[in-house]
């Protein structure tokens, strides 16, 4: 299990093209894969739990973030699942499932700065930039210039960032349905 905090942003993006040349003109990045990933959130008090399930990525992870647009921080526990665990069916007999998000997700590192390019099934196209503190020793300051930094790169306009989770668009999509 680990601990860390990161400061991330997420926004619409059509332009998945462009943003992964722009990642791959830095000759340290590294392309780790495309995963399809369901991501199950559950019913909780505070904060997010999801159980992440890909090719690549498998955890369970308890977050607290803020909705606010542009870059927020994100205090995050992950607990590194594998693929025939059986701890979907605890968590969902215990707490109930909220909502699931399915996803293609393109996953990039350069450091410790992580991207994504989602494709999100029922919402569109998303980049995701995530500068990640593991032991504590870059700072809120440097992760935030960071992700200025990119987000400038990358030609992000401040109209299409996103305040919340998958999860909230989704559930909101599903209660416009509903009524």
């Amino acid at each position: 299990m680990t601990k860390h905090f990161n400061i991330e942003i997420k926004a619409r993006c059509s332009e998945h093209d462009k943003i992964r040349n722009e990642i791959l003109k830095f000759n340290i990045a590294i392309f780790k894969g495309i995963d399809y990933q369901t991501d199950t959130y559950f019913n909780v008090n505070f904060g997010r739990l999801k159980l992440r399930e890909g090719n690549i990525e498998n955890y369970l992870v308890f977050y607290e973030r803020e909705n606010t647009e542009g870059p927020k921080q994100s205090n995050v526990i992950i607990y590194e699942n594998c693929q025939t665990s059986t701890l979907q069916d605890v968590v969902t007999k215990s707490l109930g499932k909220f909502v699931e998000v399915y996803k293609k997700r393109e996953i990039f590192f350069i450091e410790n700065v992580k991207f994504h390019l989602d494709t999100v099934k029922d919402l569109g196209t998303f980049v995701e930039i995530e500068a990640i503190d593991k032991d504590g020793d870059i700072g809120k300051d440097k992760l935030l210039e960071q992700c200025n930094y990119y987000l400038n790169i990358f030609g992000i306009d401040t109209k299409d960032l996103i305040a919340c989770s998958y999860s909230d668009m989704i559930s909101n999509k599903n209660m416009k349905k509903s009524e």
